[in-house]
C-alpha cells in the first residue's frame, strides 16, 4: 500500500462514528452523545454523492425553526458546513442533531458508517394506539420509535408498523409507507400525524414523470391485503414488504429495484447543497 492510500485509509478511519458540535464562530469541534436530541435528519452519502440533500436541510431546518435556538441563518449555515464535511469516499450515514444541553441548544453532527442495505423487510404492528408526541418532526419521539424497532426485531420483523386511532396505515418506525393499486401510486395523506417523508416525495416526482397518477388515501391493513406495499427512507430507498402488509411476489421485488435504479440516479455531489435562497454552496470556513 502506498503513502498516499495509506493516508486516505488512515483519515477515513479515524472519521468513523464520530460526533462534532459546529458553532458559528469556532466551526467544529469535538463532542460526545451527552445532551437530549431534540431534532435529527439522516441521509446516505454514497461515494460523495447524496439524493435529496436540499430537502433534508430544509427539513432539518424547518424543525428546528420551532425552537427559539439556533434561528435559521445559523442552521443553514451549519447544514453547509455539513455537506462540506462529507466524505469524498465509502458509504456513511450522517445524522444533523439539534441537542439540548441544559444551558442552551447546540447544533452537532455524528458521522457514521452507513448499514448495509436490506431488499425487502418484515413489517410488525404493535398492540395500542400510536404515542409519539410530534410525528412531523423527526427526532422528536426518538426514544419512543427506537425501542418499537427493538420490538419489532425480537418478534422476528424488521420494522415496526404505525396505525392510526382509526386503523389506518400512517407509516413505519423510521420509514414512509406507499402501495400501488395497478399504475398509481398511492400513500397516506400529509398532516400532522406523518413525517414528511424525503424519499417518498422524490419517488413520487420519478412516478409523475414517468407520467404515472400518484394520490393519497387513508387504508386499513386489510384494505391492501391484495396490494404490492412498499417501504421508503433514505438509507434502504426502496424495500417491498414481505411479510406484515400487503402481499409480496417476486416480480414486486424486480419492480422496486428498477425504481430503485432511478432514484439512485437522482444523487449528487453533496457540496452542490443550495443554500435556504437557493444558491449553490460555497466553500465553508471554519
Amino acid at each position: 500500500m502506498n503513502t498516499e492510500t495509506t493516508n486516505a485509509a488512515t483519515s477515513t478511519a479515524a472519521t468513523r462514528d464520530t460526533r462534532r458540535w459546529w458553532d458559528a464562530d469556532g466551526g467544529w469541534s469535538t463532542a460526545d452523545a451527552t445532551g437530549t436530541v431534540l431534532v435529527i435528519d439522516s441521509w446516505l452519502v454514497d461515494e460523495g454523492r447524496v439524493r435529496g440533500l436540499d430537502r433534508h436541510a430544509e427539513r432539518f431546518r424547518s424543525a428546528c425553526d420551532r425552537f427559539p435556538e439556533p434561528g435559521a441563518e445559523h442552521t443553514d449555515r451549519f447544514m453547509r458546513a455539513v455537506a462540506e464535511s462529507l466524505p469524498a469516499r465509502g458509504r456513511w450515514f450522517p445524522r444533523a442533531e439539534l441537542v439540548d444541553t441544559g444551558s442552551g441548544t447546540r447544533l452537532r453532527m455524528w458521522l457514521r458508517p452507513a448499514p448495509p442495505r436490506t431488499a425487502t423487510v418484515r413489517l410488525w404492528t404493535p398492540t395500542g394506539p400510536d404515542r409519539r408526541r410530534l410525528p412531523a418532526v423527526k427526532g422528536a419521539d426518538l426514544a419512543h420509535l427506537a425501542a418499537l424497532r427493538a420490538a419489532a426485531t425480537t418478534a422476528g420483523a424488521d420494522e415496526a408498523l404505525l396505525v392510526s386511532t382509526e386503523g389506518h396505515v400512517v407509516e413505519g418506525a423510521s420509514t414512509s409507507i406507499v402501495w400501488w393499486r395497478g399504475d398509481t401510486l398511492c400513500g397516506p395523506p400529509p398532516g400532522p400525524g406523518l413525517l414528511p417523508g424525503i424519499t417518498r416525495s422524490l419517488l413520487g416526482e420519478l412516478a409523475r414523470t414517468a407520467g404515472l397518477q400518484v394520490v393519497t388515501e387513508q387504508a386499513t391493513a386489510p384494505d391492501l391485503a391484495g396490494l404490492p406495499v412498499w417501504t421508503l427512507n433514505a438509507l434502504h430507498g426502496i424495500r417491498p414488504v414481505a411479510e406484515g402488509l400487503g402481499r409480496f411476489q417476486d416480480t414486486d421485488a424486480e419492480e422496486a429495484e428498477r425504481w430503485q435504479s432511478r432514484l439512485a440516479a437522482l444523487a449528487v455531489p453533496a457540496r452542490e447543497l443550495p443554500d435556504s435562497r437557493g444558491e449553490p454552496m460555497k466553500e465553508v470556513s471554519p
